[in-house]
């Protein structure tokens, strides 16, 4: 749940209330129920009854090498355009200044919350991975210990927050990914999904308890138009645009990966596979109809008069608005927020260099590869750390670009991304009968 809840069930539904509540909401129900949740299963199945093996492989089994090939060059230049949009989303949730119309340069008091939080969390993973590893307590210690980390992370970085420019940011994001992607699973990936995920249930029920507390008035029209002008007067059409930007509160093709590339390798049992992949699916739906809630909850304009211009802050902004119902300080619960949904990008960030990484190295490899006799080219290319360094200089190339441009373009890969899933999975159903 960690891997997939990027910054898509925030981002995507509050961008495309443009065209209404009702599009999104129905979307939303039936992508997510119908298309997202089967689509992560399936993925998840296919590869736990392939010894583990990335969807790449299993297209590969079942239908054919050309076919791998075609799907994992896709694969990797979608993950290059993940790690670029999510970084910039990330680095613009740490970016300690803000810049008004009058070109004054302020501090952001909240997002040098969140970086302090979010660079602690990373220590702390590292000291929970070997724990975790290396002593033999049960369930609830281990419970116990993540939570007090993720305590004490949060008090210090309320108290130390770190003022540092976006540009930094992104070079220090950027570090901290290469090291992620060729480190062991469990030393830093799986405990950071592990804190984080604790933080994304306190969020999302702190949520859904803003929301019946408060019962906010929905200002957003049903229905809006099929067509609607951009900032430039062109007109974004309801097919495709309302699919492409609510993408991984529906069905995202990313989620095909991590089930298939991350968490398929973390099953103990065959009978988890439903409520880690399903269930999980199921969950980002839920924080997808919480972020149209939210967006819905503003008058038109009033979001913007209250200087949030992100969606990220609109969503936090709205449920800081819900939470001061029962009296909890609004700008405690904005910076709580915030730190969640930059956390939610994070531990998406990590999964995906990952997947990226594989994808490439996987694209010059066979099933029937002998690795012991290969080519001087086939093993450089395959090495993990050329493999890692490739994706993210490019990657960084296009973090220049800034987040807004390339979402877009990564709403349509991601959907395009589900649709090969979703067949490789039918294909994979048929032929095992």
């Amino acid at each position: 749940f960690a891997s997939i809840a990027g910054a898509g069930p925030i981002n995507g539904p509050i961008q495309a209330a443009i065209f209404g509540w009702l599009p999104v909401l129905l979307w939303i129900l039936i992508g997510g129920v119908f298309f997202g949740a089967v689509q992560d299963f399936a993925s998840m199945y296919a590869s736990v009854k392939n010894k583990g093996r990335t969807i790449g492989y299993i297209i590969e089994a079942y239908i054919r090498k050309l076919g791998k090939k075609l799907f994992l060059l896709f694969c990797w230049l979608f993950c290059i355009l993940v790690v670029a949009a999510f970084a910039d989303v990330v680095a613009g949730t740490f970016n300690g200044f803000a810049t008004n119309d009058a070109g004054e340069v302020t501090k952001v008091v909240a997002n040098g919350a969140v970086a302090t939080t979010s660079m602690l969390f990373i220590v702390e993973a590292v000291a929970l991975g070997f724990f975790l590893k290396y002593s033999k307590f049960n369930k609830w210690v281990n419970t116990a210990v993540a939570v007090i980390l993720l305590v004490v992370a949060i008090a210090l970085g309320l108290n130390f927050p770190i003022y540092v420019s976006l540009g930094t940011w992104h070079l220090i994001i950027f570090a901290y990914i290469l090291v992620a992607s060729v480190t062991p699973v469990w030393a830093l990936l799986q405990p950071r999904d592990y804190l984080n995920s604790y933080l994304l249930i306190f969020m999302i029920l702190g949520a859904v308890i803003g929301v019946f507390v408060a019962n906010p008035a929905c200002n957003l029209e049903a229905f809006t138009a099929f067509s609607i002008p951009d900032a430039n007067g062109n007109p974004q059409y309801m097919f495709p645009i309302l699919f492409v930007t609510i993408a991984c509160g529906a069905v995202s093709g990313f989620h095909s990966l991590v089930s298939s590339g991350t968490a398929s390798k973390q099953i103990k049992n065959e009978k988890n596979m439903l409520p880690v992949s399903f269930g999980a699916m199921l969950m980002e739906s839920m924080l997808a109809v919480i972020a149209l809630i939210a967006v819905a909850s503003f008058a038109k304009g009033e979001a913007a008069a209250q200087g949030l211009t992100t969606q990220p802050q609109i969503f936090a902004g709205a449920i800081a608005n819900f939470l001061s119902v029962v009296g909890l300080p609004h700008s405690l619960v904005f910076t709580l927020i915030n730190l969640a949904v930059s956390a939610f990008a994070l531990t998406s960030l990590d999964s995906v260099a990952r997947v990226g990484r594989l994808s490439f190295q996987e694209f010059f490899m066979d099933s029937d590869t002998d690795e012991e006799n290969m080519s001087p080219f086939v093993k450089v290319v395959t090495n993990k750390y050329f493999a890692t360094i490739i994706t993210l200089v490019l990657a960084y190339l296009l973090t220049k670009v800034g987040y807004a441009e390339i979402w877009p373009l990564f709403g349509s890969a991601n959907q395009l991304l589900s649709v090969l899933a979703l067949v490789a999975c039918a294909v994979f159903l048929k032929k095992t009968k």
